[in-house]
């Protein structure tokens, strides 16, 4: 890998623009873009205020940037800097903000889910939705932008309005069969809504998008113990991951939505048979009570024998949300494998082989995981641990690589859309890396 030198950032997290060629970053009020190939500046704006998100259109044109201590919502042009737009909600206020995926309008979620206006850059034109039922989750475009589907919640019972975004007509509204919706998610193909109740109550409902209708639901086990943690399907629609908090994803079948295969993450790993456990070790020798200093220093993966022992903290189960359960479902870029991170082992990274449906591998880190992500195509996985080190993972074998930058620690990481660069995040500087053949 080759790494660029660090540049400064706040704020929100660094966006890649859609067609991989830009890279956006906030340095308190100011928006930069920089070429991803070499980081230059390209172009450099002043907003009115602290940025507090950032997100591009998908033409890679423009790019908002929300205000929400003020209500603002500013817009810049990336081929044109002398066009500006400025969208203010005035009392109502901003919590939230998102692109349409055509990049012609704007949806502005105002405080406390009052209501969703959409803003149209076109004709400048508004549009007023109903509230949702929250402000940043229960929220989807469907895979092919023809629809928005906006969870609500109205006399005590949940509902769900489906929206065409040619004209912001509503296409659809039902009422859901859970007592307390968290989320909604897609199907890859657009035809079915998941939607999930809140950890309280294990039930994940599969309803028809344009109907209603309800197609499936899938409980793990009954309601006394917490539920759902986190919901994902594979990019091609044929399974869809369940993480729990019973430290177990399922990965459920699109034809009787059941589980294929129950994920468990135990203490201990005895197999199966093509199982490669890979266990960070340090390079330099330390003392007692310096475990900081060993997870920032020289290290590389040693193969671990079977079976193996992993490192699980015991989470205080008084707490209001506890590390504990699968939390972290993530897919490749050919569907092929899931990563998963179970909350209570935060340095071990899973990985499953959904043609085998069977454990691929395990990664022992040295310190706890604070990022991952798949690469847009094939199997590449990169993750970081706010430590001086990129781990990488492919079918072939797992590898660490030392940033090579003073201080720089990386917290976040993220892919380009062409897979040719990973973006490193740190608590104020980030930087990138670029694979070398």
């Amino acid at each position: 890998m080759d790494f660029s030198e660090s540049f400064r950032t706040s704020g929100p997290k660094p966006a890649f623009s859609p067609n991989g060629r830009y890279v956006a970053t906030v340095v308190e009020y100011r928006l930069i873009i920089r070429d991803v190939e070499h980081l230059r500046v390209i172009q450099l704006y002043s907003c009115l205020d602290r940025i507090d998100c950032i997100e591009w259109s998908s033409n890679s044109n423009y790019v908002l940037c929300g205000l929400f201590s003020r209500g603002i919502v500013q817009v810049w042009s990336v081929d044109s800097p002398e066009w500006t737009c400025r969208i203010d909600e005035g009392p109502a206020g901003v919590a939230a903000v998102r692109w349409s995926p055509d990049g012609a309008c704007i949806l502005a979620t105002a405080d406390f889910g009052i209501r969703i206006t959409v803003w149209s850059l076109l004709d400048r034109k508004c549009t007023y939705l109903r509230g949702p039922k929250h402000v940043g989750a229960g929220l989807a475009f469907s895979a092919d932008g023809s629809h928005l589907a906006v969870l609500e919640r109205t006399e005590g019972k949940d509902w769900a309005a489906v929206y065409d975004t040619r004209t912001w007509g509503e296409a659809a509204h039902f009422t859901l069969p859970t007592a307390d919706a968290a989320d909604l998610a897609w199907s890859p193909e657009g035809g079915l809504l998941a939607i999930w109740d809140s950890c309280l109550s294990y039930k994940l409902a599969l309803v028809d998008a344009r109907s209603g209708a309800a197609v499936a639901s899938y409980s793990a086990y009954a309601n006394e113990a917490l539920g759902i943690k986190c919901v994902s399907w594979a990019p091609r629609g044929e399974l869809l991951a369940v993480g729990s908090y019973d430290r177990c994803a399922r990965l459920l079948n699109h034809l009787s939505w059941t589980p294929l295969l129950e994920a468990e993450h135990g203490r201990s790993l005895a197999g199966p048979a093509g199982l490669v456990v890979y266990r960070e070790e340090s390079d330099e020798p330390v003392g007692p009570g310096q475990a900081q200093a060993q997870a920032h220093g020289r290290s590389r993966y040693a193969i671990a024998p079977l079976p193996a022992a992993l490192p699980f903290s015991k989470p205080p189960l008084d707490s209001p949300a506890p590390k504990l359960g699968v939390g972290r479902c993530a897919w490749s870029g050919d569907g092929r494998y899931l990563a998963t991170l179970e909350d209570s082992a935060g340095a071990c990274v899973w990985v499953w082989d959904t043609a085998a449906m069977e454990l691929a591998a395990v990664l022992v880190q040295l310190a706890p995981v604070t990022d991952l992500a798949w690469a847009p195509r094939g199997a590449t996985l990169a993750l970081v641990a706010g430590s001086t080190k990129v781990h990488l993972w492919t079918p072939a074998g797992a590898s660490i690589v030392h940033v090579p930058l003073p201080d720089f620690k990386a917290h976040g990481c993220s892919w380009n859309p062409t897979g040719t660069a990973l973006l490193l995040l740190g608590r104020e500087a980030f930087c990138c890396a670029y694979l070398t053949a």
